[in-house]
């Protein structure tokens, strides 16, 4: 079981780019997952989605934060900027190839009927570019938020110095034997 930790780790990125992946990684590694369970595995992510519906509501109440610290939880990149002063964060956000988020982006939709927003993919990776730049330089410019970026696409292909990097930036005591075997190459689809 990892140490005491006085900060609320958080996962974050794109929906599709990796972060139920990494929820799972950390949670074994021995971070407690605050999750409820609503949102059951699926053909799409298999292994469960990690999420945590209070998490959805934070500009209009952050409360659910009086249990997040020493747990990880799972947070879209866009809510990063709701999160309020009076906690330490540690946000690992992962990165994906953006042809293949919009990929895996839209067979979802598909799979459920659902449409996408009828732009081009050259339009989306755009406006999920800037969305991503833009909640970087905003995390960054707070001091009570520190930040690493994590690969998905590299994490499949040589997860050993992602793994290191991860666990020595919350704090250097994570089981990374474990969190090695939650890494399934055999889910990477849609891949570009």
């Amino acid at each position: 079981m990892a140490g005491q930790r006085d900060f609320v780790t958080i996962v974050s990125g794109l929906p599709r780019s990796g972060t139920s992946m990494m929820m799972k990684m950390l949670d074994a590694g021995g971070i407690p997952a605050l999750t409820d369970n609503l949102r059951r595995a699926d053909e799409d992510n298999p292994k469960g989605y990690y999420e945590f519906e209070p998490v959805k509501q934070t500009k209009k109440d952050a409360s659910w934060l009086e249990q997040a610290p020493g747990k990880v939880v799972k947070m879209v990149h866009l809510l990063l900027m709701d999160l309020p002063e009076g906690y330490q964060y540690r946000v690992i956000f992962m990165r994906r190839r953006l042809e293949e988020v919009i990929a895996s982006q839209d067979v979802m939709l598909e799979r459920k009927g659902k449409g996408g927003a009828g732009l081009s993919p050259e339009r989306m990776i755009e406006i999920f570019q800037k969305q991503i730049d833009q909640v970087d330089a905003w995390v960054r410019a707070r001091s009570h938020f520190g930040i690493i970026h994590v690969n998905y696409n590299d994490m499949l292909g040589n997860p050993r110095p992602l793994v290191t990097q991860v666990n020595e930036f919350l704090g250097g005591d994570l089981n990374t034997d474990e969190m090695f075997k939650v890494v399934d190459p055999s889910l990477y689809r849609q891949r570009r």
